[in-house]
Order: C-alpha cells, then sequence, then structure tokens
C-alpha cells in the first residue's frame, strides 16, 4: 500500500512540475493566413491538389501523411449517422502544434475559427511555415528605397 502511495505521490509532484511550466508564445507566423503571393508554389499546390498538400504538411510535421483524410472522410460519415462536424480536426489539431512547437501566438478559439474560415488557406498557410521553419529562413518583404531622384 505504502508503494502505490509513493507511486501515486510521484506521479502527482511529476504532473504539478510539467503543468506549472509556461510556454511563452511570442512568435508570429511568418506569413499571413491569405499570403498566397508570398509562395505561389505552394498557393497553387493547394489550389489545384489541396488533399496532396495536407498529406504533405502532414509529413513535414512529421505525422502520418494520411491524417488528412480525416477533413475528408469524417464529415460524410458522421452526418451519416445525424452528426454535424463543421471543424476539421486534421487542420485544426496540426495548426495548433506547430503554433505550440514554434511559439506562435494564438489561441485555440483563434485556430478554430482559421480553420474553419478556408481550410485550403489554412494548409497553404501550414505549408509556408514548415518549409521556411525547417530551412531556418524567414519571408523578407523588401521596399524599394527611394533613389532621391524626383
Amino acid at each position: 500500500m505504502h508503494d502505490a502511495h509513493a507511486a501515486l505521490h510521484n506521479k502527482t509532484s511529476s504532473f504539478n512540475r510539467y503543468s506549472n511550466q509556461s510556454t511563452t508564445m511570442t512568435a508570429n507566423w511568418n506569413t499571413s493566413l491569405f499570403g498566397c503571393c508570398d509562395d505561389i508554389k505552394s498557393c497553387c499546390y493547394g489550389f489545384w491538389c489541396c488533399p496532396c498538400l495536407a498529406c504533405t504538411v502532414a509529413g513535414m510535421f512529421e505525422e502520418n501523411r494520411c491524417l488528412p483524410l480525416c477533413d475528408i472522410c469524417s464529415p460524410a460519415v458522421l452526418s451519416a449517422f445525424g452528426i454535424p462536424l463543421f471543424v476539421p480536426p486534421a487542420a485544426l489539431g496540426l495548426r495548433v502544434g506547430v503554433r505550440h512547437k514554434y511559439g506562435i501566438q494564438g489561441s485555440i478559439c483563434k485556430d478554430i475559427a482559421t480553420s474553419c474560415v478556408c481550410m485550403w488557406c489554412t494548409w497553404c498557410q501550414l505549408h509556408r511555415e514548415l518549409r521556411i521553419r525547417k530551412h531556418g529562413t524567414q519571408v523578407v518583404n523588401m521596399q524599394p528605397t527611394p533613389t532621391g531622384k524626383n
């Protein structure tokens, strides 16, 4: 009995240490949700074959490449049983995962809204973000400097 109590205490204190850790979300998304012009390749890939792009994103995030098929299949299957599904589970899950992994500011409410408003834009933004993060580069919009000639 004493061993079980000690094991439970160790698990509880371990949980408390983990739950008291705060992760500061200070980063921003490198591109906006509608920033398709920042990476035309991702935009075209998402436009012409969004399911393929979604599977690529899942693979880039080291998840099962078939995970995005939940977004395609689950609404049809669940609605057949009278259960409406409005939030795409894979897009939402991967968006939250990317946001937490890279310390990107946001909230679950914003992630739900973003995933519901434009799922294609969500997948494109995730693809751009992961490409930027994997390559260690950031998108920089440069403005031409005035030459002083009028």
